[in-house]
């Protein structure tokens, strides 16, 4: 049942964040924006079969665990989305169409056509702006202890696209802040040589399709990032567990740097 008339989460249904290890003593703050693929129950099944909904279109493959990893290894918080980017895309911006997909790779959402404007702002106002004031109030935390944290968002992404095979294993999305994608990329080349590691591939970080780092890190002045890792290559524990290891190798000293940890403002 929903929780008053005309929600659009009821009692039942998963919180629109979750967050893990929140009292844990690192300096760095990680966020998986597409941890989940819960749907609303409100929402039925969006029109679609389970198959696709477990497909990339729903979810990052993968990403939810590598979070996990990383949480546990450098003992940070983590902001984690509660509910399915087909429901609204908590890493676009609100004008953004691809926010809340009609169709998502050639798949068309049934459930998402022909929304009405109420509809839209429950979904904003019950899934979008929860998540994003749960990674505010973390941030306000780590300030209140005087710490400007590092934010850290975990993706995953197709090995094809449009028909294009992506040769990518990894990639560091960034703009204007280099604080760690430099030192990132340099370390991962030098500790993985026999690895093709995208500098903003197979997305830019310029663009504008990255809200979460874009809103919470650059505007802030914090250091931040964005991974993405093939997800062929963690669909399974035991993959995640090797590019989280991959990657946390590579954290390991940029994220033991304590000058890392100031607000940049230029």
């Amino acid at each position: 049942m929903p929780n008053q008339a005309g929600s659009l989460l009821g009692h039942d249904d998963p919180a629109p964040f979750e967050i893990l290890n929140e009292n844990g003593k690192g300096h760095s703050l990680f966020v998986c924006d597409h941890a989940s693929r819960e749907v609303p129950k409100s929402l039925g099944t969006l029109g679609l079969p389970e198959e696709e909904r477990k497909r990339h279109i729903g979810w990052d493959i993968g990403a939810r665990k590598v979070t996990e990893i990383l949480v546990e290894r450098f003992d940070c918080p983590a902001v984690l989305g509660g509910y399915s980017r087909l429901v609204i895309d908590c890493n676009r911006q609100l004008w953004d169409p691809t926010g809340m997909p009609e169709i998502a790779d050639q798949t068309v959402v049934p459930g998402n056509k022909n929304v009405s404007p109420s509809e839209h702002m429950k979904r904003i106002r019950e899934i979008f702006l929860p998540y994003h004031w749960a990674i505010e109030e973390q941030i306000a935390t780590f300030h209140a202890h005087k710490i400007a944290p590092a934010l850290i968002a975990i993706h995953s992404f197709t090995p094809v696209f449009q028909g294009f095979e992506r040769p990518w294993e990894i990639g560091v999305l960034w703009d204007q802040d280099d604080r760690i994608p430099v030192p990132l990329l340099e370390t991962l080349r030098a500790q993985n040589p026999d690895l093709t590691i995208g500098d903003n591939e197979p997305y830019s970080g310029q663009h504008l399709a990255d809200y979460t780092i874009d809103h919470h890190g650059e505007a802030a002045g914090l250091p931040c990032v964005s991974i993405e890792i093939r997800q062929d290559l963690i669909d399974t524990d035991e993959g995640c567990a090797k590019w989280a290891k991959i990657l946390g190798d590579a954290f390991v000293d940029i994220l033991a740097d304590p000058n890392l940890y100031k607000i940049r403002r230029d």
